[in-house]
């Protein structure tokens, strides 16, 4: 660690080991990475935020301590802007919020701060977090860190190219239909979705709601295992909110992976299907590998009308009194639910038992479900949305998430690696998918990707 690219360059699982043996100081940890901040997010825009004085008292803290505070003790992160976080605004990408600060932390942003980390800023996302470039009227576009020119994902995009770049080593994100897996699948870097209450969400107005969740995107899988054990556990006032303890038991010989490009159902690019099928022949070399998918007919309509309730329920009220002042795309994502009845919204949850029920089957022969974590490459940042796919219309804004709202639908959870690309080949990920409460599976398993097939982050070349 001689220089500051050198421990910009360290994982949060080294730089929490540098510094609680007092081989660099929380203080020169922050500023590294502060500095390279200041170099960097006036071209990409990853922050929306940074609290540079902040980071500096608590980097002071930890360096003041007798002992290390936690497993993050010292180290810097992103916080997605959806996020609150105590004395720290908070714009969920609205203008509608610009001067909002929130008086006290999210349980997600209290557990990591216990930990010891120390939070540098707040990461961009679109407004509200719907939209499929991340830009709002405040900041952006969030450019990818391969090609400025392209779109780094939404809606965790600042999370992924805070963490590309080498800003961060790790990033808080949310996922509803795909948030932290296309930025992490656009920006060459890792994530995880777990299993909708593993991390609880206390405050949620709809308490048994298990289509969102929060996440993480990190360079390496044992980042992502760390910040998820400090976030992890159980909170009386989130009903759906599991233990923190691994509850899965690993993965004796060679793993079965039933595999599919599409899930039958989903639209997926030319391109995008070939890199999936070589990156199934590498898996083939640590697993037994055969192609498989759950029973997703109905898949896409299913989400397309819950979503859209849950949407409707939660910002309706912004659209009758706020309406000039929100994006395009969030009035198109309130107005889809205004005229579903509760008969449409049950018929939805009836045809999501059946499908949870099919990949439950799935998984009683295989060890992990395998699928693209996008159904297509980065494209300009001047392109809102996907509106074809190989020429085919899209039905709806949000179609070209199918291939990875569909495990949302089911709540299954899911790390997200980078494959393995040729020197001019843009950033692809796939998603691997494991029963829910096996998150400690999915870790072993994805560093043995990593470590075997070198399914893992490449920097970028700034």
């Amino acid at each position: 660690m001689t220089s500051d690219r050198s421990i910009c360059d360290l994982t949060a699982t080294e730089l929490a080991r540098a510094i609680a043996r007092r081989e660099v100081s929380s203080r020169e940890v922050v500023e590294a990475h502060l500095a390279r901040i200041a170099g960097l997010d006036g071209q990409l825009a990853a922050f929306v935020t940074v609290d540079a004085d902040g980071a500096r008292r608590a980097a002071q803290m930890c360096d003041a301590a007798s002992a290390p505070i936690g497993p993050l003790h010292g180290v810097p992160i992103g916080i997605k802007d959806l996020t609150d976080t105590a004395g720290l605004a908070t714009t969920y990408g609205s203008v509608l919020f610009r001067d909002h600060v929130p008086a006290e932390d999210d349980l997600v942003v209290a557990r990591l701060r216990r930990a010891g980390a120390i939070i540098l800023g707040k990461t961009n996302t679109p407004e509200f977090g719907f939209g499929a470039v991340c830009t709002n009227r405040l900041c952006g576009p969030t450019r990818n860190p391969f090609d400025p020119a392209l779109t780094s994902g939404g809606s965790s995009g600042g999370s992924a190219v805070a963490v590309a770049s080498h800003m961060v080593p790790l990033a808080h994100g949310t996922d509803f239909g795909g948030s932290v897996r296309t930025p992490a699948s656009f920006c060459d870097v890792a994530s995880i979705r777990p299993t909708p209450g593993r991390i609880p969400s206390p405050r949620r107005p709809l308490g048994w709601d298990m289509l969102a969740t929060h996440g993480f995107l990190a360079r390496g899988v044992d980042d992502l295992e760390l910040a998820l054990s400090v976030c992890a556990g159980g909170d009386a006032n989130d009903p759906i909110s599991l233990g923190s303890a691994a509850d899965d038991p690993l993965i004796a010989g060679r793993p079965r992976i039933a595999v599919t490009p599409d899930f039958g159902v989903a639209p997926v690019a030319r391109e995008v299907r070939a890199r999936f099928a070589a990156a199934c022949e590498a898996l083939a070399g640590v697993a037994a590998v055969a192609p498989s998918s759950p029973d997703c007919g109905g898949a896409i309509e299913t989400f397309r009308t819950l979503r859209a309730a849950h949407i409707a329920n939660a910002y309706g009220e912004l659209l009758g009194t706020r309406r000039a002042e929100l994006t395009p795309t969030v009035i198109w994502n309130i107005e889809a639910g205004a005229n579903l009845s509760a008969q449409d919204y049950l018929n939805a949850e009836r045809r999501r038992s059946a499908i949870y029920r099919s990949f439950r089957e799935l998984f009683a022969h295989a060890d992990f479900l395998v699928a693209p974590a996008a159904s297509v490459l980065p494209w300009p940042n001047e392109i809102s949305d996907v509106t074809a796919i190989d020429g085919a219309a899209l039905e709806t804004p949000i179609d070209y998430l199918a291939v990875t709202f569909i495990v949302s639908l089911v709540g299954f959870p899911v790390l997200t690696l980078p494959v393995p690309r040729g020197k001019n080949e843009l950033p692809f990920g796939i998603q691997i998918i494991a029963p829910p409460g096996c998150e400690s599976r999915l870790f072993a398993f994805g560093r043995v990707l990593e470590n075997e097939l070198g399914f893992s982050h490449r920097r970028p070349p700034l």
